[in-house]
């Protein structure tokens, strides 16, 4: 509430969000008080957590590590954050202060989700001077980022293709979708499947991620063939005849264009 208070005077609106702080959760039909933090689910915590660590974090990297070096950088968005540092030393340093920080205000870091690596334009060569093979990899809002070289010019770009972890997430969600849907009247299936996947192209359309999107598209009708066939025993059809059916009734799942990769270029 101090934090909110910099910005925000209006008494009714803070009311409001004290109310929302101590309104409880409900599970199961039973009513569980509050003691601290913000309900998890809630309509405000997301907005809460952010305003929180806007202060907590964003502000405090600026103040101190992006002053001691401006070659620091950090992006966070909501509670997961990506910090750059010049040294390895300044990387180790940062977690450890980052941990008294967080221990301040009554957060903590994940272990397991926080690790540092070197990443960059010499961690190849590094790395092969040290024998350790290939530079780690990182996931990061639903990316795997990944040393690599630009195809033009032969120099260091970082590139990203969707996680295998959301890969797996997102084929297991299309695959229940179409198998609670799958008795729809075709047409109207493959259009609402159609908006499914424009929706997917649009987060994961990025440039150097058309192998993965291809993939998920593919496996998406895939999935569609075999649920379409299961819903009648006389009217099976073959690859041939599924695809013929989809372009008489002009039904067409969207393809992946290199277009909607320039949307989206990062």
């Amino acid at each position: 509430m101090k934090f909110i208070d910099y910005r925000i005077k209006d008494t009714n609106f803070k009311r409001l969000v004290i109310r929302f702080l101590k309104a409880g959760v409900m599970e199961d039909g039973i009513i569980k008080e509050t003691e601290k933090g913000t309900p998890q689910g809630g309509i405000i915590s997301p907005i809460l957590a952010n305003i929180y660590l806007h202060f907590v974090y964003d502000l405090w990297f600026k103040a101190t590590q992006k002053k001691s070096n401006p070659e620091n950088n950090t992006v966070r968005y909501a509670d997961d954050c990506c910090a750059t540092f010049q040294y390895e030393w300044a990387a180790k340093k940062f977690v450890e202060q980052l941990k008294e920080r967080m221990n301040k205000f009554g957060l903590e870091l994940q272990e397991e989700k926080t690790k540092i690596i070197e990443f960059g334009r010499y961690a190849a060569r590094n790395r092969k001077a040290r024998g350790e093979g290939k530079p780690e990899t990182f996931d990061f809002l639903g990316f795997t980022h990944y040393c690599s070289i630009s195809r033009k010019n032969g120099k260091f770009r970082a590139k990203r293709k969707t996680s295998r972890k959301k890969l797996k997430s997102k084929t297991a969600a299309m695959k229940k979708w179409i198998k609670e849907n799958m008795h729809k009247p075709v047409k109207e299936l493959t259009e609402q499947l159609n908006v499914k996947l424009i929706g997917h192209y649009n987060y994961y359309g990025i440039t150097d991620n058309l192998p993965s999107i291809r993939k998920f598209r593919h496996v998406t009708i895939k999935m569609l063939y075999k649920a379409i066939n299961k819903r009648s025993q006389k009217n099976r059809y073959s690859w041939a005849e599924f695809y013929e059916k989809m372009v008489k009734d002009k039904i067409v799942i969207p393809t992946v264009k290199k277009d909607i990769l320039a949307l989206h270029k990062i």
